[in-house]
C-alpha cells in the first residue's frame, strides 16, 4: 500500500508540474548551499530549529504569497524572502530580539511568516498540496542564492499586500527615507477587493483612539472636524491627522488603533456613525504583492518586478558572485 501511494503522489506531480520538472528534481544534485542553516523560533512550540536555507525561503513564500500566483511573481518573493534572512544572518543588518540563539522568527509582526510542510499540507489538503508545494519549490530552486542589493549590499526588502496603485516613500511611513524605497506607480495592482468600508459608532472610536469626540460630533456633526487632515504623504495618502480638534495623531498609528486595512482612507460621518473607506491592504511600501502578480501577468519576468518596486538594485548571488 505505501508503494501506490508514494506512486500515486508522484503521479499527482508530475500531472501538475510536467514530465521533465519532475524528473530533473528527482535526478540533480542537491543544492550547494543545503550547508547554510536559519535557525527559526516557532512561536507555537517555544522551540528553536535549524532549517535548511532554501527550505526556510520555501515556507516563507508559501506562507506570505498565495501558491496560485504566477510563478515568476512567487520568483520575485522568493528572492525578496532570502535577502531578508540573508541580511539577518550574514550581512549584520536588524537583529530579532524574538528569542535569544535565533535567527528570526515566524511571527510576520516581527519577522516573516513561515509554513513547515506539515502546516501547508492541512492548509491546502493533500492534492493541492502537491500541486503547490511543487510551485513554490520550483520558484525557490529557480532563484537559489539570489538577493537584492543596493550599492553591493542587501536590502531591507519590505512588502504588502496591496498598494491600491501607487506604492509609497519609506520616509513617509517610518522615520526615514531609503533610497531603493521610493514611491513606484503600479499599474497593474491585482487586488480583487481593492476598497473596503469600516463603520465605527463614536463610543467606538473614543475608545480605541482614546479622544473625545463626542463633544466635536455634537457641535459640529462633521467628520472634517472629527478628523482634520494635516499633512499627506507623497501619493496623497493622510501622514498626519488632527483627531478630535487637539491630539495630532500619525494615520499609520490611527490604522492600527482602528485595525484598518491602509492609510489609503478617507473619512465620512453620519450622525453617530463614523465610516473609513480604505484602499489597498498594508503599509504600501516596497514590493506590492498583488502588483507584482499583475506584473507577471503582463510578462514581467522577477527580476523585472523586483528592479520595479526597489529603486536602483541589482539581483546578485552569494554563492557565485
Amino acid at each position: 500500500m505505501r508503494k501506490v501511494f508514494c506512486l500515486t503522489l508522484l503521479l499527482i506531480a508530475i500531472l501538475a508540474l510536467g514530465v521533465p520538472w519532475v524528473v530533473n528534481r528527482l535526478t540533480e544534485p542537491p543544492l550547494k548551499n543545503e550547508g547554510t542553516i536559519v535557525r527559526l523560533y516557532r512561536h507555537a512550540t517555544g522551540e528553536i530549529e535549524s532549517i535548511p536555507l532554501e527550505d526556510y525561503v520555501t515556507g516563507v513564500v508559501a506562507a506570505e504569497m498565495p501558491a496560485e500566483f504566477p510563478s515568476e511573481a512567487l520568483k520575485a518573493q522568493a528572492v525578496a524572502a532570502r535577502t531578508y534572512i540573508y541580511k539577518r544572518m550574514v550581512a549584520g543588518g536588524i537583529v530579532n530580539s524574538c528569542k535569544e540563539g535565533a535567527d528570526t522568527c515566524d511571527d510576520p509582526a516581527h519577522a516573516q511568516a513561515w509554513q513547515s510542510r506539515e502546516e501547508m499540507k492541512k492548509r491546502w489538503g493533500t492534492v493541492n498540496y502537491y500541486r503547490y508545494y511543487y510551485k513554490v519549490r520550483m520558484a525557490v530552486d529557480d532563484t537559489a542564492g539570489e538577493i537584492i542589493t543596493f550599492n553591493g549590499k542587501p536590502i531591507d526588502p519590505v512588502f504588502h499586500a496591496s498598494c491600491g496603485g501607487q506604492t509609497e516613500n519609506s520616509g513617509d511611513v517610518w522615520k526615514y527615507d531609503v533610497p531603493y524605497l521610493q514611491s513606484v506607480a503600479c499599474p497593474y495592482d491585482a487586488d480583487p477587493e481593492p476598497e473596503r468600508q469600516v463603520i465605527f459608532s463614536l463610543s467606538q472610536l473614543v475608545k480605541a483612539v482614546g479622544v473625545d469626540l463626542q463633544a466635536v460630533a455634537v457641535s459640529t456633526g462633521q467628520s472634517d472636524e472629527m478628523f482634520q487632515v494635516l499633512e499627506r504623504t507623497a501619493t496623497g495618502r493622510p501622514k498626519v491627522l488632527m483627531v478630535g480638534g487637539h491630539s495630532k495623531i500619525a494615520a499609520t498609528d490611527l490604522r492600527s488603533m482602528l485595525n484598518l486595512r491602509s492609510t489609503n482612507f478617507t473619512i465620512t460621518s453620519d450622525g453617530d456613525k463614523v465610516t473609513f473607506n480604505t484602499r489597498g491592504y498594508g503599509h504600501g511600501v516596497g514590493m506590492c504583492q498583488y502588483g507584482a502578480k499583475g506584473l507577471a501577468e503582463h510578462n514581467y519576468d522577477y527580476k523585472k518586478i523586483l528592479k520595479h518596486y526597489y529603486t536602483g538594485v541589482e539581483i546578485n548571488n552569494i554563492f557565485t558572485d
